[in-house]
Parts: C-alpha cells; sequence; structure tokens
C-alpha cells in the first residue's frame, strides 16, 4: 500500500469501521511479528497486538499526518505496549524450559527427521538467547535493534516511529549492538 492509498484507507477509517479493517488486514502481520520478536511468547504478543489496533481504532481520530506513513504510528504504539508490558509484569525473557513446555514435540520417526527437529530446536535456543541478551539492554537499544534487523526497517523509518533524527538512530544502533555483542562475549565465556 503506498503512501496516497493508505491516506485514502485512514481518512475512509475515521469515518467507517469496516474501513479500518483494511489498515488492520494490511498492517497485522508485520506489527504482531515485531511484538513477538520483542517479547518471544506467543499469548503475550496476540494481547499487546490485539491493545495496539484496539488503542489504534479507538484513537484514530487523533493521529495526525506528518509526512509519516501510519505504520509509524502503529509501530510506536506498539512499542508503548510493550514498554508497558514489561512495567507490569516486569518480566523481561521467557525461560527455554518454559518455551519447551509449551511446545508440543512429536517424537520424531526417522533419523533425518530427528536431526531437523534438532537443528530447528538449536536455532529456537539460539534466538532465545539472542533475545534474552536483547532484552537485557536499555528499551532504547532493544527499539533500534528490533526495528533494523527484525522487521528490516531503514534508518529513516526508525527514525520516523521512534521521533528521532537519523544521526541519534545510527548512533543508538551502534552503541546498542556494541552491547550486545559484549553480553554476547560473556555470556559465551561463563
Amino acid at each position: 500500500m503506498n503512501l496516497e492509498q493508505e491516506k485514502e484507507v485512514v481518512e475512509r477509517a475515521r469515518k467507517d469501521a469496516q474501513a479500518f479493517g483494511e489498515l488492520y488486514e494490511y498492517y497485522y502481520s508485520p506489527i504482531f511479528a515485531y511484538i513477538l520478536r520483542r517479547t518471544a511468547r506467543l499469548e503475550i504478543s496476540q494481547d499487546i497486538c490485539s491493545e495496539v489496533f484496539f488503542k489504534a481504532f479507538r484513537n484514530l481520530g487523533q493521529f495526525q499526518w506528518q509526512d509519516n506513513p501510519f505504520s509509524s504510528w502503529l509501530y510506536r504504539i506498539a512499542n508503548n505496549e510493550i514498554a508497558n508490558h514489561y512495567r507490569k509484569n516486569s518480566q523481561q525473557v521467557s525461560s527455554f524450559k518454559k518455551v519447551l513446555e509449551s511446545t508440543p514435540f512429536l517424537a520424531p520417526a526417522a533419523e533425518s527427521e530427528l536431526i531437523e527437529a534438532e537443528a530447528a530446536l538449536k536455532k529456537h535456543e539460539d534466538f532465545l538467547k539472542l533475545h534474552a541478551n536483547i532484552s537485557k539492554l536499555p528499551i532504547k537499544y532493544q527499539e533500534v535493534i528490533a526495528l533494523r534487523y527484525f522487521n528490516n526497517k531503514q534508518l529513516k523509518e526508525i527514525a520516523e516511529i521512534l521521533r528521532k533524527k537519523e544521526g541519534t538512530v545510527k548512533s543508538l544502533l551502534h552503541r546498542g549492538l556494541e552491547k550486545l555483542r559484549k553480553l554476547m562475549e560473556q555470556n559465551a565465556t561463563s
């Protein structure tokens, strides 16, 4: 959806709740994926994503165009809701054990399936370790890293979403990655 189409749909959605459904359908997947990568918890991500779209719908009349796409506003709401969740629950990382307990694994019959399952489990474990280290960083670094590397946003888009200058985003990204690298090194040696 280009910016002109988006503006047209947003304007219709201000008067017609069904038009908001078009925005929901178009943006649900990327917003949900962003939240899931930030929380690493499916149920929590679903709840937060629901709250994001509920707030967007309820506050659509307050949304103002400032040469930023509508998605920037949604990502901003998502960032706020993720921060609210962590403030309320003071729970930064789900443990790998809880993830395994909540995910039923079937016993693979063939050796190749077993190897595939072990590789997928290792990849998931690596993701959880990475997520655990990212979640130890201050929120300002978590946001830029998640938007850049999990959502493939360009620096300009991240600056729009976070309402920061591009130079500030570059600096946050550089410092955040440096801090993440140090955390990963510390955990590798422990």
